[in-house]
């Protein structure tokens, strides 16, 4: 707190937001919080039926369970200050704030790219050596692998959170973004950022490529192995086991790839927005309905729940 008022004279940012116009306002902070409500609400059902059913408790549900938590984690660090937001006077978030969302927001992202390549590994264990599967995932070693995930990103989005921070901050204050991230941030610093930005792009390599690489190399080797299947039940099984995941990875990744490839002007700023808005509020909102709707077991715990609440 103590580096934030040395280098900050501004005492707090404004958001540009999404529109300006009272009437969109309102139709869109109805939709972010049917949005919202609906994001909690399956992940905490996805989490639930994890823990009361016995046929889900293997590892991939387990991360499954982790990757809900996050999203609930991760939606609720952005939309409820956009919701503020749209219907406040002052689209404002005080600097103390605005690096407490920058830095929670930045760790649950990153930990969303780490535990998609672990969940993706987990799938390449249990189809081309399903023998070895429990052996080799066992309760321990997906604890650990958990535990890494989670560390590892809070740790790194630490140091790029400190080196944003460590920047003099002298105005202007308005920030053309709907929440704090990094780069939105950075380009108000009242000094040269090239250093910091070098560090981030070095960091973005680390903790997105590689997850990224993990995924595909999994993906490319589960693939293989399906060819290889004589039965087309198996191949079609082993298939179905990986299409939730490989669509919450397109989803992910795809927008990602749009963000921070497209040009750099006044109107891919907008379009960066509701990029942004769509991994944030979106995608979070659609995992569980994906992981649920593709998944057999889940499927049948979902429908005894439901049966058992009209009796």
């Amino acid at each position: 707190m103590d580096m934030i008022k040395t280098n900050f004279t501004v005492t707090e940012f404004v958001f540009l937001g999404l529109s300006s116009q009272p009437k969109m306002q309102l139709i869109l902070f109805i939709m972010f919080l049917f949005f919202y409500l609906l994001t909690v609400a399956g992940n905490i059902i996805i989490i639930t039926i994890t823990q009361i059913e016995p046929r889900l408790q293997t590892p991939m549900y387990f991360f499954l369970t982790n990757l809900s938590f996050l999203d609930i984690c991760y939606t609720s660090t952005n939309v409820p200050q956009m919701l503020s937001n749209m219907m406040g006077k002052k689209k404002t978030i005080p600097v103390s704030s605005c690096a407490a969302q920058m830095y929670f927001s930045l760790s649950f992202g990153v930990i969303e790219c780490v535990l998609l390549g672990v969940m993706a590994y987990d799938r390449y264990v249990a189809i081309c050596h399903p023998l070895h599967y429990t052996v080799i995932m066992n309760q321990s070693t997906c604890v650990q692998l958990a535990a890494i995930s989670w560390s590892s990103s809070f740790l790194s989005s630490l140091i790029i959170n400190v080196l944003t921070l460590s920047l003099p901050y002298c105005g202007p204050s308005v920030l053309n973004h709907v929440f704090c991230e990094v780069p939105s941030v950075l380009r108000l610093a009242c000094a040269d950022t090239s250093f910091t930005q070098l560090v981030v792009f070095i960091f973005s390599v680390i903790i997105v490529f590689i997850p990224f690489l993990l995924i595909a190399v999994s993906f490319v080797r589960i693939l293989l192995s399906v060819l290889r299947m004589r039965a087309a039940s198996g191949r079609h099984k082993a298939l179905s086991t990986c299409a939730s995941h490989m669509t919450v990875v397109t989803l992910l990744y795809g927008t990602a790839i749009f963000m921070y490839v497209r040009p750099q002007s006044k109107s891919s700023k907008a379009g960066g927005k509701i990029v942004v808005v769509f991994y944030t509020v979106i995608t979070p909102m659609l995992n569980p309905l994906i992981y649920s709707l593709r998944n057999q077991d889940a499927r049948g715990v979902l429908r005894k729940a439901i049966a058992k609440q009209r009796t």
